[in-house]
């Protein structure tokens, strides 16, 4: 998802990014291209806006909940409650079928001052895209059957596997971009 800086649309469009530019698609269809933008020209957002659930996984088996409310994008600074900590992660995207259809990073943000479960449910960065191509580390396919046992995942649903950089201001995987922490009156991991 991205806007064009210069239209500082409420909501973002969906796109792939392509070199140095973003390709817009039509957001009905997803198979009609649009318009073409520089990529210095646009503010990328979520790409899931309102992911219907987000599971974070300890292992591939124990997960806790995520709050879906709390969404921001790549480029979308967090004023957060307390001194935080980042926790970056990378996330499945559930797709049709209830199956595995790209992968995203993930800043699962966490307040160590505050109380479970409100020292993590402020804020959760996603993006900056999600890649289709990407071959993870962890094991995805074991974490979506346990999250599928006895319920129905839906498509946008996130699986974030357990962190693989904490207490850095940016971190990134090859194939998946780069996901900054940026917070409002202060630095992460102060």
């Amino acid at each position: 998802m991205f806007t064009p800086r210069e239209l500082a649309l409420a909501r973002g469009w969906p796109g792939k990014i392509q070199g140095d530019s973003v390709i817009q698609f039509a957001a009905q269809t997803l198979a009609r291209e649009h318009n073409v933008y520089p990529l210095a020209d646009v503010a990328l957002r979520a790409p899931v806006l309102r992911p219907p659930s987000i599971r974070f996984f300890e292992d591939e088996r124990t997960f806790s909940f995520g709050n879906t409310a709390s969404i921001y994008g790549p480029e979308d600074v967090i004023a957060p409650p307390a001194a935080v900590e980042s926790r970056f992660a990378v996330a499945a995207v559930i797709g049709g079928d209830q199956q595995l259809a790209g992968f995203t990073l993930v800043n699962d943000w966490r307040a160590p001052s505050l109380d479970p479960p409100k020292d993590r449910d402020f804020a959760t960065s996603i993006g900056p895209w999600v890649e289709t191509g990407y071959a993870p580390e962890f094991d995805f396919a074991s974490a979506r059957e346990a999250a599928a046992r006895n319920t129905r995942l839906r498509a946008g649903d996130l699986l974030v596997a357990p962190p693989f950089a904490t207490g850095v201001a940016e971190a990134g995987v090859p194939g998946l971009g780069a996901l900054a922490a940026a917070l409002a009156g202060q630095q992460a991991d102060e």
